[in-house]
């Protein structure tokens, strides 16, 4: 039987970067490919390390040209040697990311066998940046729905056509291929008249929203980081488009949007300053206009971003000087409206200050004016009922406006009315420093609520490590701290952890964690409705992934195991949702397989959940690394498993106050294995594991018995005495949350770990 997909890698003076690209096809969960890789008379090493790898798998096949014939060509050269079902375009510096050929194979399989399935990519920066495909809500949009028939045309969906014209984010199915003879031109850009005639002709095009290809961006080394008059080459592939569209009379009607896409493609490499070399490009200039007014269609009327080949160059080069003039006057008006707004700004607070404080008057933030969450939304609860006098106002940035629930009042950050009632407030009640805050006025209340118990180093701790501070301006953020006026504690690990970090002028208060009261009572109907809402079907276990962010990585994700494999190893009767730290939300790590696998139903991908307190509630175990989630969730009783395969690195990179693995919440693995098998059977909840939490949770809520929010209103607000805390039973335990409480557990008088 053929395999599934064959898989294309031609080779050429990649002898850094092949044994990864290699790497990366091999240890695929999805097994059924092969692998013809073409050297294409490599000088290097290439040749022998292509050699080294077929010897250890039957699967792969090596080519050895005896001549460089160049990308094209050497992948053509592979095309008669290809026996699977689909072709894949691999580039030998180019990486799979993990799971991709399963989400490929998935996708081929749902949609029966497409001639054409467009993916996604990420570029991956040689300084280590990654970025993805800034066109990916394009195929989240021709590919949401997972049924048979979810094929289209080009026709159809022409908006495929604008995604990046290469040959490696598709897969081809091979029949389709060999029956329109498709095949690659010699010269640069040789995947242009592939890729056009490719998916204007196919009948049956898919789409796959996920990540499966990291596209490296090298600075030297690559066709596109050339200096080279071969960028000239690009004129006759589109020649060569244009003759394929002539010798197809049905795709006639194409022509007037691939004569300004030649147009625009011939300008951007225009633009590029190390793609031709100086004194040629006047030249490339003439020749693109002279391509345009050969290629234009009778009656075609000229796009106006394309005029400019219609003037001279010198009219051209001073279009692009007045342009850049432009972006940089622009760049100036946007700062001096910035430094003008500011100082308005102040005016305009010292204005107000002449009137004095509002002493029912309470200005609301978290998690960086992001909505109405967190502790200071617990706060503010409390406050309507037991202090409804107190006016709050919450600053919420407008792209997250829509969330505010209805009645409540807020402001945009920097606003003309955010300061006027910031020069007024009496209370302020935030979980990060404020900004905007030039002076503190006396009589105002600052109360910082922190964002949860704190695992990893903060404030001035992070002095110690230059890589977690980069972008951290320490001095600023211990100044914004120092108009704090109560710090509030969960335990007393936090209170001595956040004197240490910030010793600024502030007390420590033992409210409690406000965010927890929720958690502590137990609410039973509100899981239920988070797992409705999520569409996870009544009976479920529920195992909550939540990972930290990781400050050593950049773009702060990885993926300690494939969640797909873990999704199926739990089993049936499990559902598996992903909670990726909020930062990650809008970055590439969800493409990377999230979104591809919530369509398809293989687990629930819960990022986007304003609030995490539904989640935990709908949730019946925590699998966590080292997110402070941990110390809120053992608040439920319920079971938590620490997965700490990559802690040494978290340690030594950002530092931590304890290692939870020491004394953990509950049972702790360090490689998923480890971890497949606990959830094998039912030892995540064991009584080891119960003694552990109890332990735990003696330690780290300590304050927290359900009454915080209370207790901050009642004692800051409403000047009464500190409410005496209890150490609370079992979440649920009472209907009404009124359960007989025992003493409060001793704490602890020492950090258990500096990292």
């Amino acid at each position: 039987m053929p395999p599934r997909l064959s898989i294309i890698v031609p080779a050429h003076r990649v002898q850094g970067f092949l044994r990864e690209c290699l790497d990366s096809v091999l240890t695929q969960s999805h097994q059924d490919w092969e692998l013809i890789a073409v050297d294409d008379h490599s000088p290097d090493r290439s040749g022998e390390i292509l050699d080294e790898y077929a010897a250890r798998d039957p699967r792969i096949t090596v080519l050895h040209l005896t001549e460089n014939v160049g990308l094209g060509r050497a992948r053509n050269a592979a095309l008669p040697h290809a026996t699977g079902d689909h072709l894949l375009f691999l580039d030998s510096d180019d990486t799979l990311t993990p799971g991709a050929l399963q989400a490929i194979a998935d996708r081929l399989d749902e949609t029966g066998d497409p001639d054409v399935l467009v993916f996604d990519y990420v570029r991956a920066h040689w300084w280590g940046g990654i970025r993805r495909n800034a066109l990916a809500h394009v195929l989240a949009e021709t590919g949401a729905a997972p049924a048979p028939g979810d094929v289209f045309t080009a026709a159809e969906h022409p908006e495929i056509l604008e995604l990046l014209m290469v040959v490696w984010n598709k897969t081809y199915r091979r029949a389709f291929v060999e029956q329109h003879g498709f095949r690659f031109p010699p010269g640069y850009y040789e995947d242009t008249p592939w890729t056009f005639p490719v998916l204007l002709t196919a009948g049956r095009i898919a789409a796959l929203d996920r990540v499966c290809l990291s596209y490296r961006q090298r600075p030297t080394g690559s066709i596109l980081s050339t200096t080279s008059r071969k960028h000239f080459d690009l004129h006759e592939q589109y020649h060569r488009v244009f003759a394929f569209v002539d010798e197809h009379p049905e795709l006639e009607a194409w022509k007037p949007y691939l004569h300004r896409r030649a147009g625009e493609h011939c300008l951007d490499v225009l633009g590029k300053p190390d793609r031709l070399p100086p004194s040629a490009k006047a030249e490339f200039f003439r020749a693109t206009a002279g391509l345009l007014r050969e290629l234009r269609p009778p009656g075609t009327v000229t796009d106006p971003a394309l005029r400019v080949l219609e003037r001279p160059y010198a009219a051209y080069r001073l279009t692009r000087q007045t342009a850049a003039i432009r972006r940089r006057a622009a760049g100036t008006a946007r700062r001096a409206r910035r430094i003008t707004a500011e100082r308005a700004g102040r005016v305009l607070q010292f204005a107000h200050r002449r009137r004095g404080l509002d002493p029912e008057l309470a200005l609301y933030s978290s998690f960086h004016h992001r909505g109405v969450l967190g502790d200071p939304a617990a706060i503010h609860r409390a406050a309507r009922e037991l202090a409804p006098h107190v006016r709050g106002v919450w600053v919420v940035r407008p792209e997250h406006a829509h969330q505010v629930p209805d009645g409540i009042e807020h402001v945009t950050p920097g606003s003309p009315r955010h300061l006027a009632l910031q020069a007024r407030a009496t209370w302020f009640v935030n979980d990060v420093p404020w900004p905007w805050m030039p002076v503190k006025r006396p009589g105002s209340v600052h109360i910082q609520t922190h964002r949860g118990t704190p695992l990893k180093y903060q404030g001035a701790d992070l002095l110690t490590k230059p890589g977690a501070r980069l972008g951290q301006d320490v001095p600023r953020m211990l100044r914004r701290a120092d108009l704090w006026d109560w710090s509030l504690v969960a335990n007393r690990h936090s209170e001595r952890v956040w004197e240490r970090a910030y010793p600024c002028h502030f007390t420590s208060l033992r409210t409690g964690s406000p965010r927890n009261d929720v958690l502590v009572r137990g609410d039973a109907a509100r899981g239920a409705a988070t797992r409705a809402r999520l569409g996870i079907p009544a009976g479920q276990t529920v195992v909550l992934y939540a990972p930290a962010r990781r400050d050593h990585v950049r773009g702060g994700h990885t993926e300690p195991f494939d969640p797909a494999r873990l999704a199926a190893d739990l089993g049936p009767g499990r559902t598996l949702v992903v909670r990726l730290h909020p930062s990650l939300a809008d970055g590439p790590a969800r493409g990377l397989s999230l979104a591809e696998l919530h369509r398809r139903g293989v687990l629930v991908d819960a990022t986007d959940e304003p609030h995490v307190e539904d989640l935990m509630l709908a949730s019946d175990v925590l699998v966590t690394d080292h997110s402070s989630l941990m110390f809120d969730y053992v608040n439920l009783d319920r079971p938590v498993v620490v997965h700490a395969g990559d802690r040494a690195a978290v340690a030594a990179s950002r530092g931590l106050y304890l290692d939870v693995t020491a004394e953990p919440p509950g049972h702790v693995t360090r490689g998923y294995e480890e971890l497949a098998e606990l959830f094998a059977g039912d030892a995540w909840r064991d009584e080891r594991s119960a003694r552990r939490r109890a332990r735990f949770r003696a330690v780290y809520g300590e304050f927290d018995d359900g009454r915080a929010a209370e207790r901050v209103v009642r004692t800051l607000m409403l000047g009464e005495p500190m409410p005496a805390h209890a150490t609370p039973a079992p979440a649920g335990s009472a209907a009404d949350g009124s359960a007989s409480l025992p003493a409060p557990a001793a704490g602890r008088d020492d950090l258990l770990q500096r990292s």
